[in-house]
């Protein structure tokens, strides 16, 4: 009897968590539904409305990059730039829309994104229309957009954080060597500064000069546009920036930085002002998001221009985030079978990776050449693999601000010899030829490994080398001397002639559409998005949860580094990347 009433208890715990279980379950795919029926609702825009270009969410060139949390329904989590760019040249026209309204706080963008979006406004602006703009805090990348409008109003207890460019660069020697780790490094070529944060204590001239000219450029582009919008001369622009006068939000206002201090609701009455409406009735504003829900898809037209974009680390495999070679060979395959598709404009915005996985994207991408135009579009970044892919195109545009380059090739093995020995643990090695022990974190490389390796590194130079004098027509001794690793601005790119144009992603689009002879077409996105229940289940991988875990608690940035070290998808491989993130602040 107590055993049966024991087996009873077992049992109804059991049928308890498994209802629990499936009652959890079902709330979440309930919540998943109405989230997916909720994205289709297209909202409507009001006569005599302002478009508000508010920076709630990230800007992405596509989903691909989007972080998703099994928590994230209804709201979108991010918006596209292409669609942003859409919906501004839709409102041009859109007699309901009288002005944009640009809330230029928590801008999460590229730069070549802001460069996009500032192209369109002014571009929006030729209407008659009027753009302004509003912030609280302004970071650079915030005010730099926000230069666009017709006036910046500033919150009096406000400021613009106008500082000039700086990169940092961390360096790993002296923490390496103090807590026992090894790090074996192989490059090609001595601009290679990649690696630098492993192997010195501070940076290299070469590496000073590459990032000081990088620099330049970018802030020579962005200043030029900032001076020329707000009507300052060279030397008060100099001052202005040097001194910070837009931390001060009298300074920003007495050195033509902005033009006027108000509070959120004031710059309200200004916009109501602005469209003859009395300051106790309501404005019709819409969001950009939500705008964007509004715009017509084009996709009636059976020829289209695919547009395939390549985000992100390459890696080998076939994960849905970064560019994973598996699923983008698929990809690209299915592209050059869709007779539908017309051309393709391959987007890119990749600081590199895998030596192995580029050469396997790139093989791909010139098979589908042959069948159909391939342009090229670089993003924020081309670098590395990123710039190896891309030699299959037919023509390749740059932004100007873009990191693009870094043709080199290195390789990184990291062991812990050091570090077990000074805790107690050694190991011997029993083994049949001379370097069966190839690598281990605890003894390291074996004797021919590095000689190996570094043969291996120079070949996949010579082979990248090749392929861009194939594309570029130029002579091995010509790219070399702007290769070995140096990284450049899309502007200088396009001087050395690593790229063909200095254009947007929407041009890229339309000279593929010329190239193929289309006269209407519609432009399709891939990868396409995951759907809701793709991204339930993404999310609760093991390795996605630690991934975003750790990333949490030590910061993006570190991150990125701690991956270098102890990712085996990065280590004692052939590298086409960039390992630390040239962030321009």
């Amino acid at each position: 009897s107590i055993m049966r009433d024991f087996l009873k208890n077992v049992f109804a715990n059991i049928v308890a968590i498994l209802v629990i279980m499936m009652v959890v379950f079902g709330f979440f795919m309930l919540m998943i539904f109405a989230s997916a029926m909720s994205e289709d609702q297209k909202p409507t825009v009001k006569e005599n409305s302002v478009l508000v270009l508010n920076f709630k969410t990230p800007v992405l060139d596509s989903y691909t990059e989007e972080e998703t949390s099994l928590f994230d329904f209804g709201e979108k989590k991010s918006l596209i730039l292409i669609d942003i760019l859409n919906a501004i040249n839709k409102a041009k026209t859109d007699d309901n829309i009288k002005g944009i309204s640009i809330e230029a706080d928590d801008l999460q963008a590229g730069i070549t994104q802001v460069d996009n979006i500032r192209a369109a406004l002014e571009d929006f602006k030729k209407s008659g229309k009027f753009v302004y703009a509003y912030g609280n805090n302004m970071s650079q990348k915030s005010y730099y957009l926000a230069t666009v409008a017709d006036k910046i109003v500033l919150n009096p207890v406000g400021m613009v954080e106008l500082k000039g460019m700086s990169t940092e660069v961390t360096f790993f020697k002296d923490f390496a060597e103090k807590y026992g780790i090894g790090v074996d490094i192989i490059r090609h070529g001595k601009f290679k500064a990649a690696v630098e944060p492993f192997i010195r204590n501070d940076i290299s001239p070469e590496n000073k000069e590459q990032l000081s000219t990088l620099l330049n450029d970018i802030w020579g582009n962005v200043s030029t546009k900032i001076k020329t919008s707000r009507k300052l001369d060279d030397n008060a622009y100099k001052i202005a920036v040097d001194s910070l006068h837009g931390f001060i939000p009298e300074l920003a206002l007495k050195n033509k930085l902005a033009d006027q201090l108000l509070q959120k609701s004031e710059y309200t009455n200004v916009l109501k002002n602005n469209l003859k409406i009395k300051t106790d009735k309501d404005l019709n504003q819409i969001s950009i998001g939500k705008y964007i829900n509004t715009l017509e898809n084009d996709s009636d037209n059976k020829d289209e221009v695919a547009v395939l974009y390549a985000s992100g680390e390459i890696f080998n495999g076939d994960d849905y985030s970064n560019i994973n070679s598996e699923k983008y060979v698929k990809y690209i395959k299915d592209l050059a079978d869709d007779d539908d598709v017309k051309a393709v404009v391959l987007r890119v915005n990749s600081p590199g990776g895998s030596g192995n996985a580029s050469d396997e994207i790139l093989f791909e991408l010139q098979q589908l050449k042959k069948k159909k135009p391939l342009i090229v579009s670089f993003g924020d970044y081309a670098a590395s693999g990123g710039y190896y892919i891309s030699m299959a195109a037919d023509k390749i545009y740059s932004e100007p601000n873009t990191l693009t380059g870094s043709i080199g090739v290195f390789g990184m093995i990291t062991n812990f010899k050091e570090l077990a020995n000074r805790n107690g643990i050694r190991s011997d090695i029993v083994s049949t030829n001379a370097n069966s022990q190839f690598y281990s974190p605890i003894s390291g490389a074996a004797p021919g490994t590095i000689p190996m390796l570094t043969r291996s590194i120079e070949s996949t130079y010579k082979r990248f080398v090749y392929f861009v004098t194939q594309n570029r027509k130029k002579s091995f001794e010509q790219i070399d001397a702007i290769g070995g690793g140096r990284v450049w601005s899309g502007a200088r790119a396009k001087q050395l002639g690593l790229v063909d144009e200095l254009g947007t992603i929407q041009q890229a689009i339309n000279y593929a559409a010329t190239k193929a002879n289309l006269k209407k077409y519609s432009v399709e996105s891939y990868p396409a998005k995951a759907n809701k229940f793709e991204e339930f289940f993404k999310n609760t991988q093991e390795d996605e949860i630690a991934a975003k875990v750790i990333s949490k608690k030590i910061g993006k940035e570190n991150y990125t580094i701690f991956e270098k070290v102890t990712n085996p998808k990065f280590n004692n491989g052939v590298q086409m990347s960039l390992p630390y993130k040239i962030t321009i602040k």
